[in-house]
Parts: structure tokens; sequence; C-alpha cells
């Protein structure tokens, strides 16, 4: 009997869970470790997600939980600042027609769900660890952690996001740049009349909006132009966050009410990074945000790094060596299908903060999400 393969992946967020549980599935063994002794259990307010993401969480046997624990919903409203309906548009179906067009739930609560499925993978986790050294050759990479111990393993995944120490590590000189713009978001009691994401444009801020994440719960956010977070203490979060959504009607007086805790509120710039050339330097490939980030315009940040793990762990469970090949070839995969969210989703910010009036954002949108209908 062959001795089954070994990997380390960097990094418990949902390219890291998701890459983990689908190896183990196939019978790889797995180590995860991440830096933080919560593993994200607890961060967050909302999360968007949308068709391909939910494509991906049925594979991972989750989806039923994601079901019943987020909100579906099938279009989009735009809205006037003061909350008039101007258009309500029917959303694209990324993951298939017998999966909703959109699901958004508690960010918190889709990790836990997450958490729960490594655990259950039987693989290994270690929390509060990072890796300190890597030492690669061609047939694996020798691994020293934080705790002073060393592991060997046959190849690694980093998943340790966008300021990924890994990327650095391997001589991956890519990191996120800002865009110019940046998000307040909050979570809040969800007003009984909001069933879907309404968008409105202009007013104080470039966008308000707010997406339901449970039959009692919702996240809302509004983008404007960065600022320097020096200028901004903390303790005025709420205070700055309500000021700007003061601005808006309809529902927004209601949420607004609610934003009071300004540990509650999180503020956000948004950046932009695609790394080129390949994902990996020898035995070592990256996934998920440490690879590729963008603003959430398109709402797919987290589908995209989803999509990574499930076409990383297809590949590595098929039948070709790993090697440079096989690593290049997913890099190639993902590119293709990733560059193009990446600049609709930096164009659409551009645009709003150039003011260009005409800009076909309803068609930017629509072609790239068509796009996304196919398998990754």
């Amino acid at each position: 009997m062959s001795t089954p393969r070994t990997v380390l992946v960097i990094g418990g967020g949902a390219a890291g869970n998701a890459v983990t549980v689908l190896l183990r599935g196939a019978g790889v063994v797995v180590d995860l470790i991440e830096a933080r002794d919560d593993w994200n259990a607890t961060a967050g307010s909302g999360i968007t997600l949308q068709g391909n993401a939910l494509r991906v969480l049925r594979e991972l046997g989750v989806w039923d939980r994601v079901k019943e624990s987020g909100f579906g919903f099938g279009s989009v409203g735009i809205t006037a600042p003061d909350g008039t309906v101007l258009h309500e548009q029917s959303d694209i179906r990324t993951g298939g027609d017998d999966l909703p067009a959109t699901v958004g739930m508690r960010r918190p609560q889709l990790q836990r769900i997450l958490i729960d499925a490594v655990r259950a993978s039987g693989a290994t986790v270690r929390l509060g660890t990072t890796a300190e050294s890597l030492e690669q050759d061609a047939d694996g990479v020798t691994v020293r952690f934080s705790d002073g111990t060393r592991s060997r393993y046959d190849l690694v995944i980093a998943a340790d996001g966008l300021g990924s120490t890994t990327r650095a590590a391997i001589g991956i000189t890519a990191r996120p740049e800002p865009t110019g713009m940046a998000i307040w978001r909050v979570a809040a009691p969800r007003p009984a009349g909001v069933t879907r994401t309404d968008l409105a444009y202009g007013g104080p801020a470039f966008i308000a909006g707010y997406c339901p994440t449970s039959d009692t719960t919702l996240y809302a956010y509004v983008v404007e132009a960065n600022r320097d977070r020096a200028a901004i203490p903390p303790e005025t979060y709420a205070e700055e966050m309500r000021r700007l959504a003061s601005g808006y009607g309809g529902y927004w007086p209601e949420i607004t009410a609610h934003i009071t805790d300004p540990a509650q509120v999180n503020y956000t710039w948004f950046d932009r990074m695609l790394v080129e050339g390949s994902w990996h330097r020898g035995r070592v490939v990256l996934v998920g945000d440490a690879a590729h980030c963008c603003p959430p315009t398109l709402a797919q940040g987290a589908a995209l790094s989803l999509e990574d793990a499930w076409v990383l762990a297809q590949m590595l469970t098929g039948e070709e060596e790993w090697g440079d090949g096989l690593f290049q070839a997913y890099y190639e995969r993902r590119i293709a299908r990733v560059r193009p969210v990446v600049e609709a989703s930096v164009r659409i910010g551009r645009w709003q903060l150039d003011g260009v009036r005409d800009a076909d954002v309803p068609g930017l949108m629509a072609r790239t999400m068509t796009m996304l209908r196919e398998l990754p």
C-alpha cells in the first residue's frame, strides 16, 4: 500500500477550510494551521454568497446547513437615496438553476459551519500557530512552526489571506494596492420588508446597501472614498457610519437606529491584487486572497476563493503527478476566470470614483456573472 500524500494548509479561512475538507475526502493527510486562536469564529458582519460559491459549498457537504442558516433571494433592487425603488433586476444563477442566485448569511455562522466540516474531516488542526520557515527540495517542504516543531510535507497550500506572509516568503512580490474606496459594515436586525439586496447609488456616499442574512438579521454597508485610518478613531466608528447612513431613506432609518456600538462596525479599504505568471513556487501553492483580491462590487471574493480550493483539490486528486506542470495548469485554469472578475470589480469602482455617469454597470455585471455560470 502506498503512503498517503501529506499537505499542510496555512490559513483557516474559506479557501483553507474548503481545500482541507476536499482533500481529506480524497484520502490526503492534511494538517491545517491558523494564526488566530479563535479560528476567526466571531469575525465579520455578513457575507453575500452567489450561486458559484454555493456550488462549492454543496461539494463540501455543507449546503443544507448554509441554506438553513442564511437567507436566499433572487434579485437586487436599485433605489434612489430617498429609498424609492428605481429598478429590480433578477440575479443570474451562477451556480445553476438548482441553487438560489444569492444567499446572504452572517459571516461568523459560515465560518462555524466550515470549522465543523474541517473537524469532521479528520484533519489535524493547530490554532495559534504559524509557519516560521519553509525549506524546499524537489520532493517536498520541511516546515518549522512557531512552537519550535518541524514537519515534512509533499505540498504546502498558502491560504493565509490578503497579507499572506507565505506569499512573500516564497519570493512572490505582488502586494495588495488600495483602489481609493472604503466600506463601513455592520450587522443589524432585519426590517420585515427587506427580502433582497437593495443598492442606493449617490447621496452622501457612493453606495449604500444591505443584504438579509437570516430571518431576523441583515448586514448593511456604506461605501465612500477611503480616508486615513489614523484619522478615524475606532471609538467613533458607529458615529461615522451613522452619519453617512442617515442620508438615506426607505428602510435605512430603521437600520441606522441600530448602528450604536463602534465595536460592531468594521471599516476596511478596498484593495486590488492579482498574482501574475504562476501561483506557486516549487511545492508551495497559493489559493484565495493570497493570490488575488478585488473590491466587493460584484460580491465575488469568497466565491473565487472557494472555487480556487475546489479546482486545486480536483487537480491534486487526479492522475497527474504533483509538480510544476500541474501547478502551472492550475494557475492557467484559474487566471482566465479570476482576471475578468478582478478587472470588472475594479472598473465599477473606478467609474464611481471618476463620476462616469454613462458607465454600463448593468451590462458589465451581466457579462461577468454570465461567464461565472460555467463550471470553473
